[in-house]
C-alpha cells in the first residue's frame, strides 16, 4: 500500500519548466505525474454547474459563489439536444447562450472543463443526444453507424469553432475537454466511434487541448470507455476507497495526473423513491483524502434549478424505466435556489487547507417569499381544446404510431380512436409489454378511467358502445439518460388491443402546448364552458400578485395529483406529490412579476383537489414519499 501512495503521488521534484511569460500552455505532464500550467505544477479544484438548469439572470451568483467556495475551475456540460432543436436548426439565444456563459466564468476568474459529449448523462434527456435522431429507428447511438456519425460531425462543426478560441492556448479558460462520456458504461465498446471522435476533435480544436474520457471505476467499463490519445480519468464518491479508486485510473494511465472528474457530493432522486442525501462530514473527508494524494478533482457541487424543466429530465433503466425528478437538488452544496449550505462550507474548509481561498465573504443565500395560498379554477379539459394544442389537426393512422414516428420530441400525443362494437361486460384494454412510453391517461366518452404506465399497470378494464370514443393521452417522462441502450421511443410502440383484438382507426394528435402557454393562454382567450369534472386531463388558471417584490419561491401542491406547472409562460416542471418524494417545485424570482398579477396555469393529468388551491412556501419540501408520515423540509 505505502508503494502504491508513492506511485500515486506526484512528484515533488519536479523541476520547473521555464516558460517565456507570454506562452499560455496547459498539458500533461507524465513524467512528474501532474499537469502543468504556464509551465508550472498545477493542481485543479472544481464543481459542476449546467447552464442550462440554471435561469440566465442567476448565472452571475452561482459562478460567483462557486468561485468564493476556492474553486479554481468550473466543468460545463453542453446538451448538444438543448441547441439543435430540429435537424440544422440551432438555438444559442437567452438561457442557451453558452458562449455568454463561458465569458462569465473568464471573468470570474475561473478555468473551464467542457464536457461537449455528444453524450453527456448528467440526468439529463436521453444524456443529451437529440430525439431526432431516432428518426431513423434503426440507428444505433454513441457507435461508429455512418447516420449517427454524420449527425455527430455536423453538430461538433457548429458547436467546437465557438470554443476553440476560448481555449487556454488561445488566451481563453478552458483548460480541458472531455469526450464523450462514461462510455465503458454502454454496451456497444466501439473503439472505432472513440477514435472518430478523437481525429474530430483534434481537427476542430487543434492538437495542443488536453482531451480526456471519464469512466467508472470498474475494469470491463475502464476498459471500453478508454483510447490512447485520450487521457483517462476516474469518477468515484465518498464511499469508495480513494486510494483504491485511484489503483483503477493508474491500471489504463500509469504515469500523469490522478483526475476524479466526477467525485458525487449527492446521489440523484428517482419519483417513488426517498430523497437521497449525503452527509456533508463524509464527503469532506473523502474529498480530504483525494487532494492529499495531489490529485485533481471536479465534484458535483452545483445542481441548480431546470428552468425549462419539462422536457429535459432524463431517466435510467435499472430493471425498470426510472424517471429522475424535476428538481436537480440531491442534497447539493448550492441548493436548487443557490443558497450556500452546511455541506459547501465543509468543502470550503477542506480546501482552504490545500489552497488559499479567495478575500471576501460568502454571497448570502437569495431572499425568499411565501406568497401564501392562490386560488385557482378549471378552464377546459384538455380534450376541448386540442384546436389550440394542435392547431394543425391529427395524422390518420391504421395503428398507432410513436413520437418519433410523427416527428414529436417531448410532452404529449393524444392518441383518439372509436370502440368497434358494443362492450356490455367488461372487457381488458391493454397494450404489450413495454409499448405505453411511459404513462397513458385513458378516457371513454370523454370520462377518465385511469391511467397505464410503463413497467406497472398496463391493463385496465372498460365498458361501452359502438361508436363510443376512446382518448389515450401518453406522456414522456424523459428519454433514457443512462442505461444499456439509450434508443428510447415513445408513445404507443405497439397496438392497443380490446379482449386481445387489435384496436385501428386512430386519429393522432401531435400536441404543443408549451407554445400557446408562452403566448399568453389561456389568460388571453375567453373563458370556455367546462365540466365541473375535477377527474381527468384539464387546464387550471390563476393570478397571483407580489407585494411589490419579486423574490424566490417554492409551490406546494396540497391534494393535486400529477401535472405541470407554468407561471407567465414559463415552464416549471413535473409536481407528482403523491409519488414524491419531491413535494414543491422551485419558482425563481426572474420569472415573476413585481408591478402586475402573475398567470399561473396548471395542466392536472389525473384528479385536481375539489378547492384547487396552491400554496407559495418559503422554503422547499423534498423528502416526502406516499405512504411515509414524516414530512422533512429542507
Amino acid at each position: 500500500a505505502a508503494e502504491l501512495g508513492e506511485a500515486l503521488q506526484p512528484s515533488s521534484s519536479a523541476t520547473l519548466l521555464q516558460a517565456s511569460p507570454s506562452a499560455r500552455s496547459f498539458q500533461l505532464d507524465y513524467e512528474h505525474n501532474c499537469f502543468r500550467k504556464d509551465g508550472a505544477p498545477f493542481r485543479y479544484i472544481s464543481g459542476s454547474i449546467h447552464y442550462t438548469r440554471v435561469p440566465r439572470p442567476a448565472w452571475r451568483d452561482r459562478l460567483l459563489k462557486m468561485y468564493m467556495s476556492g474553486l479554481s475551475a468550473v466543468q460545463v456540460y453542453v446538451p448538444w439536444n438543448y441547441h439543435e432543436i430540429l435537424p440544422g436548426v440551432y438555438d444559442f439565444t437567452g438561457n442557451r447562450d453558452v458562449e455568454a456563459f463561458l465569458d462569465l466564468t473568464a471573468e470570474l476568474g475561473l478555468l473551464v472543463i467542457l464536457r461537449p459529449g455528444p453524450y453527456i448523462c448528467a440526468e439529463w434527456e436521453m444524456g443529451g443526444l437529440p430525439a431526432w435522431l431516432l428518426w431513423k429507428p434503426d440507428i444505433i447511438l454513441r457507435s461508429s453507424d455512418p447516420a449517427y456519425l454524420a449527425a455527430v460531425d455536423s453538430w461538433l462543426h457548429i458547436l467546437l469553432p465557438k470554443i476553440k478560441p476560448r481555449l487556454y492556448q488561445h488566451g481563453g479558460n478552458i483548460i480541458s475537454v472531455q469526450v464523450e462520456n462514461e462510455y465503458g458504461s454502454y454496451y456497444a465498446c466501439d473503439y472505432g466511434y472513440l477514435r472518430h471522435l478523437l481525429v474530430s476533435f483534434r481537427a476542430l480544436l487543434g492538437s495542443e487541448v488536453v482531451l480526456f474520457t471519464t469512466d467508472s471505476i470498474q475494469v470491463e467499463e475502464l476498459r471500453c470507455g478508454t483510447l490512447q490519445g485520450l487521457y483517462a480519468t476516474v469518477d468515484f464518491g465518498p464511499g469508495s476507497n480513494v486510494t483504491e479508486a485511484f489503483g483503477a485510473q493508474r491500471r489504463v494511465e500509469p504515469k500523469g495526473p490522478l483526475v476524479n472528474s466526477e467525485y458525487y457530493t449527492g446521489w440523484l432522486d428517482y419519483w417513488g423513491e426517498a430523497h437521497a442525501s449525503t452527509s456533508a462530514a463524509w464527503v469532506a473527508r473523502g474529498l480530504e483524502h483525494i487532494l492529499q494524494l495531489g490529485a485533481s478533482v471536479n465534484m458535483q457541487v452545483s445542481p441548480f434549478l431546470q428552468l425549462t424543466s419539462l422536457p429535459w429530465p432524463g431517466a435510467d433503466y435499472k430493471d425498470q424505466y426510472k424517471p429522475v425528478t424535476t428538481s436537480y437538488d440531491y442534497d447539493a452544496p448550492l441548493s436548487e435556489a443557490g443558497d450556500p449550505t452546511e455541506k459547501l462550507f465543509a468543502i470550503r474548509t477542506i480546501i482552504s487547507k490545500f489552497q488559499p481561498l479567495p478575500v471576501g465573504p460568502m454571497p448570502p443565500a437569495t431572499p425568499k417569499y411565501a406568497y401564501g395560498w392562490v386560488a385557482l379554477q378549471k378552464y377546459a379539459d384538455l380534450l376541448d381544446v386540442l384546436d389550440v394544442l394542435c392547431p394543425s389537426g391529427p395524422i390518420q393512422s391504421q395503428f398507432p404510431l410513436t413520437f418519433e414516428a410523427i416527428k414529436q420530441a417531448h410532452g404529449f400525443v393524444l392518441y383518439h380512436t372509436q370502440l368497434p362494437w358494443d362492450v356490455p361486460d367488461p372487457a381488458i384494454l391493454g397494450a404489450p409489454p413495454h409499448s405505453i412510453c411511459d404513462r397513458s391517461y385513458v378516457m371513454l366518452q370523454k370520462d377518465y378511467q385511469g391511467t397505464l404506465e410503463r413497467d406497472r399497470q398496463t391493463t385496465l378494464h372498460v365498458t361501452g358502445r359502438a361508436g363510443d370514443t376512446l382518448d389515450m393521452l401518453l406522456e414522456n417522462m424523459g428519454r433514457i439518460s443512462f442505461g444499456a441502450n439509450t434508443s428510447d421511443f415513445k408513445g404507443l410502440l405497439g397496438n392497443l388491443s380490446l379482449n386481445s383484438s387489435p384496436l385501428s382507426n386512430w386519429l393522432i394528435y401531435p400536441l404543443a402546448i408549451d407554445t400557446p402557454i408562452q403566448q399568453g393562454w389561456p389568460h388571453t382567450a375567453p373563458p370556455k364552458s367546462s365540466s365541473g369534472s375535477r377527474v381527468g386531463p384539464a387546464f387550471y388558471t390563476g393570478t397571483f400578485e407580489t407585494p411589490g417584490i419579486a423574490w424566490d419561491t417554492f409551490v406546494k401542491f396540497p391534494g393535486w395529483s400529477k401535472g405541470l406547472l407554468w407561471i407567465n409562460g414559463f415552464n416549471l416542471g413535473r409536481y407528482w406529490p403523491h409519488r414524491g418524494p419531491q413535494q414543491t417545485l422551485f419558482v425563481p424570482g426572474s420569472v415573476l412579476h413585481a408591478d402586475r398579477p402573475n398567470n399561473i396555469t396548471v395542466l392536472e393529468l389525473e384528479g385536481a383537489p375539489l378547492n384547487p388551491l396552491l400554496l407559495f412556501l418559503d422554503q422547499p419540501i423534498f423528502n416526502r414519499t406516499f405512504g411515509r408520515s414524516t414530512m422533512a423540509t429542507q
